[in-house]
């Protein structure tokens, strides 16, 4: 019930749905950019290649045919120095996921608006956010790729439920390092690999059931919009990915704070709600000269309500 309403609190929903949709707006770039990097790296490796666009395209279950089709053949255009400037302008221009992630993870954790970084810092870890959990997501998926192939040589369930584990600890890990990046340094790391842990096993249950889901959803829709239901079901998905991260996130946050229990139907409050309501006032802080505090008001008197003895009514 705490998460619940700390999730309902924080407008957790509106965070998810920004999330999605700079997502959204900043995947095809982002798309073009590894195809660019991988016709430079692996110029005499098509084989591998393919391994890594494929493994990158199952991470969009139902969709990641539509996605390869939409890449195939366009890259960021130019050689050499205009390359590099293509590349960094197209990192520049998605990075909108990165700051509305930075954006909402800190509102989850409490981080006043005064301690947050500011440019040009701001920017530097909205980069290193989209290079670090990109690297990592291609990694996890390669070795978990890797896993799964000797899992099949080897045969039998341990083999399976191993291959299930090592993608389980890696994703775990990318989780870690993606919100070491995006919250800010007051908040331990030790504090977010709960949170980590929740993602990761949200994100592993996303993929295993994410096929179903979205094919589900874009098949219901393509019929009657076409190409727009594509467009829904990509939505559909990261919003589903957004949301169940920010509740895991939530969920460790609540459990960091000691923010249970809730009162069901305030008031009366419980310190925890007072506690609550603090950490969200204090993320208002806009300058470090500020001090924001609560405090619970007295109830007002009704019209016709007695007048208590030795009391003046208030002017």
């Amino acid at each position: 019930m705490a998460v619940w309403k700390k999730f309902g609190d924080d407008q957790a929903g509106n965070l998810a749905a920004l999330i999605a949709y700079y997502g959204f707006a900043s995947l095809f770039p982002l798309l073009l950019v590894l195809v660019t990097v991988l016709d430079i790296v692996l110029a005499h490796d098509p084989t591998l290649k393919a391994k890594v666009l494929n493994s990158t395209f199952s991470h969009f279950p139902g969709i990641g045919n539509t996605l390869r089709n939409a890449t195939a053949g366009h890259t960021v255009s130019g050689t050499g120095i205009a390359l590099v400037i293509g590349i960094v302008l197209t990192f520049l221009g998605a990075r909108g996921v990165a700051a509305a992630a930075q954006n909402a993870l800190n509102t989850v954790w409490g981080v006043p608006l005064s301690r947050r970084a500011g440019f040009p810092w701001s920017l530097l870890k909205q980069l290193g956010l989209i290079l670090a959990v990109g690297i990592g997501l291609l990694a996890t998926t390669l070795l978990s790729g890797l896993a799964g192939a000797s899992a099949s040589v080897l045969g039998g369930v341990a083999a399976q439920i191993g291959t299930l584990v090592v993608s389980l600890v890696l994703n775990i890990l990318v989780f870690w390092l993606g919100f070491r990046l995006a919250v800010e340094r007051e908040i331990k790391a030790r504090q977010m690999l709960p949170g980590a842990v929740l993602s990761a096993i949200v994100w592993q249950i996303l993929q295993l059931f994410g096929t179903y889901l979205i094919s589900h959803q874009v098949s219901k829709s393509s019929s009657v919009y076409g190409v727009f239901g594509v467009v829904l079901g990509l939505l559909a998905w990261l919003y589903l990915q957004a949301q169940f991260t920010l509740y895991a996130v939530e969920a460790n946050v609540v459990s960091v704070r000691r923010l249970w229990p809730r009162s069901l139907a305030p008031p009366p409050f419980t310190p925890e709600d007072l506690r609550a309501f603090d950490m969200y006032a204090k993320v208002q802080e806009r300058r470090p000269e500020l001090d924001i505090e609560t405090r619970v008001a007295a109830p007002v008197r009704q019209t016709g309500d007695p007048q208590p003895k030795g009391r003046s009514p208030a002017p």
